[in-house]
């Protein structure tokens, strides 16, 4: 409320003394290619919620002394102190006026004009990109157009643009540097008059000599030339390549090597069961009984009965100690099968006590056990 307050005294003050809202001062064209901005100067004393309006119309209108011109609408009361006219796609090739006020909300200032043709007064950018690449003792550069706004070439609007393109030796010493010059307007050029093995660096400049606009060098792009490679450094490489080589080749065995033996260690262990508990030579299936077919067998048959619960086993000891042929099928009697169970007992210990003897044999001896 006290800013407004404050302006409109000071418009009244302006307008005691017959004069009004001061008007920008030296409204400037930035341009590059077909980017445009107007910007002005403005007194810092004035009120900060003063505002600005920026419009254009073509020349050509204000010849026409029978209707007003059209003014076209750029910038409608903003506070920035600069209005870009890009989007509105101004005639490369046109003559404008643009004008531009103040503003605040009991009055405003005159308009001040500035007259704009992007042919004349635009200036041109650099090439976008630069690309250097090796070409033996030669360097091959290629680069392209500047842009207009719409990503398209400058060439449209400057048929006759070309490049000025400017390159030396890469030193630390800068008074050593020789610069060499050449012209083009190709996108690829081969710098002439280079040396093998020699660092060069380049930086272009857009020219149009019509109007004699220039534009700034790129930075510079650093690139070594090459040559015909030297003998000690073929050999290098050839040497290299052999060790390599051998190194991948040896790997490659060890590694076979180390998976057949794991392949066969688990599959094929190394550890085989005696010859004496097989078949036959060389077979891995355990056998129980004797190969030696004179061997005798322990016992013809055994059969084994459940002692009855009413009557006491009796005693282990009371048994003969040689019962390989004495033990005999009872056929179901009560005492047979108390006396088979200790036969089967005094069979196991004997058993476990001859083991490493061959006394079985898988033809003659147990052929039916049965619990």
């Amino acid at each position: 409320m006290f800013g407004a307050l404050s302006v409109f005294f000071w418009c009244l003050q302006f307008n005691a003394v017959g004069a009004e809202l001061p008007t920008p001062q030296n409204p400037t064209m930035r341009t590059l290619n077909t980017n445009y901005t107007l910007s002005w100067d403005w007194d810092q004393s004035v009120p900060e919620s003063v505002t600005f309006t920026t419009q254009y119309v073509a020349k050509y209108q204000l010849k026409f002394k029978k209707r007003s011109p059209n003014w076209s609408m750029a910038c409608d009361n903003m506070q920035h102190r600069s209005c870009d006219l890009t989007a509105f796609n101004l005639h490369y090739l046109g003559i404008y006026v643009l004008r531009v006020r103040a503003n605040t909300e009991e009055c405003h200032s005159h308009w001040v004009q500035k007259e704009f043709c992007p042919d004349t007064d635009a200036a041109v950018g650099p090439p976008t990109n630069v690309e250097l690449s090796p070409s033996g003792s030669d360097l091959d550069l290629l680069f392209w157009d500047p842009v207009t706004s719409t990503n398209s070439s400058m060439k449209e609007f400057l048929p006759k643009l070309y490049y000025h393109i400017l390159y030396w030796e890469h030193s630390e010493d800068t008074q050593a540097l020789r610069n060499q010059s050449v012209n083009s307007s190709a996108n690829l050029v081969t710098l002439p008059n280079t040396k093998a093995w020699t660092w060069y660096c380049v930086s272009i400049q857009s020219r149009s000599d019509f109007y004699n606009k220039t534009s700034r060098f790129t930075s510079p792009y650093c690139r070594q030339t090459q040559g015909a490679t030297p003998w000690w450094q073929i050999f290098v490489y050839f040497l290299g390549s052999l060790v390599l080589c051998f190194l991948l080749v040896l790997f490659s065995l060890c590694s076979f090597f180390w998976f057949y033996k794991t392949l066969k260690a688990t599959f094929y262990p190394s550890i085989q069961l005696p010859q004496y508990l097989c078949d036959s030579p060389g077979s891995d299936i355990p056998q129980l009984l004797c190969p030696d077919p004179q061997c005798e067998p322990l016992c013809d048959k055994v059969s084994l009965c459940p002692a009855p619960l009413q009557a006491p086993l009796e005693p282990l000891a009371d048994l003969e100690p040689d019962c390989r042929h004495s033990c005999q099928d009872s056929g179901g009697s009560r005492d047979s099968g108390v006396y088979s169970t200790g036969s089967a007992a005094h069979l196991e210990q004997l058993n476990m006590s001859n083991m490493k003897s061959p006394l079985l044999s898988r033809d003659q001896g147990l052929t039916d056990m049965s619990v």
